[in-house]
């Protein structure tokens, strides 16, 4: 099985008076600050703030009525399932949809007001693969489509009439598209722009882009078939995939021109930095194409580079661990175990005699009171400036020979911070 330029297109015509045709913008900031010509394809701004909506409409539009009548099943942590509930109370099908019992109750909300009567939520697993695995038992026994989030030709088209739009906007204002960048979480987006890209535009190279920490398609390109990765990091948790499908590992194989790993502390600067200086807020996943300019701006000089904002589905309560994340990625917030004297005075002397004038102290926390001199404190300095990190250090080891650099230390970082 195959998708085709013909097969998206159909999509297109299916979709096009029920999607919202989301802008093309050229960024003026992205632009110059890479010294290129930088479009933001703004599927945060689709009627379920991200593009799966499109797949989801189509591929259910494509179901037989008959089994239609029986209602539908999908699995999914966020925007495939809002999708799916969109499209079910617009075409009044019921849906059952499976989210794992660790989704946030903001998008367990959004599911209940998109889907209204029609879609009732079931939260089956501690994981998405579990969850997904209850769902694909339940719509078999009871005789309902399953809607995958993307291992499906007709998820993959409706994701790719994305590029549909990018194409004719770029063809009416009069410019070639050299560089296309997309997330890539289970295959479906990239899968399905680049195929129509590649008929279109041969030229255009197509970037995906994973999370470091989850970087599935990648281990299938590396074991010439779609593997399950044994942990993810699910931070980017709209692209954290443990396994890609096997449909859309093909189409990435022979379309994709390259693949990209993001650090997750880079897509949280891009997150704040979007929001800052563009205001457009966008969620961990969405950033990711944004994300990966700083990895290719050698090559993109004076090229034109279209970005897909895939979603933008960002919960408020994640801002503050988004800052830290960027912080830390930027090398100016660090976090130590030092033994501190436990004596009057002791602080106020660190402070002066180790931190630079303008660094600053953003925890201080004894891990354990000992009956001793001295006595472990967990520490967070923040720097003005991350080159002073190498003075910090060396004063420190003046303070305390044997103190620990909590970012060499991963499992004792997740402990005590």
């Amino acid at each position: 099985m195959k998708l085709t330029k013909a097969k998206v297109e159909e999509a297109y015509d299916t979709l096009k008076d029920v999607v919202t045709k989301t802008p093309l913008q050229y960024d003026l900031y992205l632009s110059q600050k890479y010294q290129c010509n930088v479009y933001l394809k703004r599927e945060d701004l689709q009627k379920v703030r991200s593009f799966k909506l499109r797949g989801a409409y189509y591929a259910i539009k494509q179901t037989p009525h008959d089994m239609l009548k029986n209602g539908v099943v999908c699995a999914s942590a966020g925007n495939h399932a809002q999708g799916v509930a969109f499209t079910c109370h617009e075409m009044k099908v019921a849906a059952t949809i499976f989210m794992p019992t660790t989704t946030p109750q903001q998008k367990i909300s959004q599911v209940k007001f998109f889907g209204g009567d029609e879609v009732t939520v079931k939260l089956i697993g501690d994981t998405f693969d579990a969850s997904a695995k209850a769902a694909k038992e339940y719509a078999q026994t009871n005789n309902q489509a399953f809607i995958d989030p993307f291992n499906d030709l007709n998820i993959m088209a409706g994701q790719g009439t994305v590029a549909v739009e990018v194409f004719q906007e770029a063809k009416e204002s009069e410019f070639q598209v050299d560089y296309l960048l997309a997330a890539i979480g289970g295959g479906g987006l990239v899968s399905g722009v680049s195929t129509y890209t590649k008929s279109v535009s041969p030229t255009t190279a197509v970037i995906g882009v994973e999370p470091l920490g989850a970087q599935s398609m990648r281990a299938a390109f590396d074991e010439g078939k779609p593997v399950m990765l044994d942990s993810v990091e699910k931070f980017v948790d709209g692209a954290a995939v443990k396994q890609v499908g096997n449909l859309t590992y093909q189409h990435a194989l022979e379309y994709v021109d390259e693949l990209i790993a993001v650090d997750e502390g880079q897509v949280c600067s891009t997150i704040l930095e979007l929001y800052t200086k563009q205001a457009i807020v966008v969620e961990p996943a969405g950033a990711l194409s944004v994300s990966a300019l700083e990895l290719v701006k050698d090559d993109i000089i004076g090229k034109n580079v279209v970005c897909i904002i895939s979603g933008g589905n960002n919960d408020i309560n994640r801002m503050e661990e988004i800052e830290e994340r960027s912080l830390i990625f930027e090398g100016l917030k660090h976090y130590f175990v030092i033994n501190f004297p436990q004596r009057p005075g002791a602080l106020r002397e660190f402070v002066t005699d180790i931190l630079g004038p303008d660094d600053d102290i953003t925890r201080f926390e004894y891990t354990k009171k000992v009956n001793r001199g001295t006595g472990p404190v967990v520490l967070g300095i923040l720097l003005k400036d991350k080159e002073e990190l190498p003075n910090l250090l060396e004063k420190m080891t003046t303070f305390d020979p044997k103190f620990i650099d909590l970012s060499d230390n991963p499992s004792l970082y997740a402990l005590l911070v």
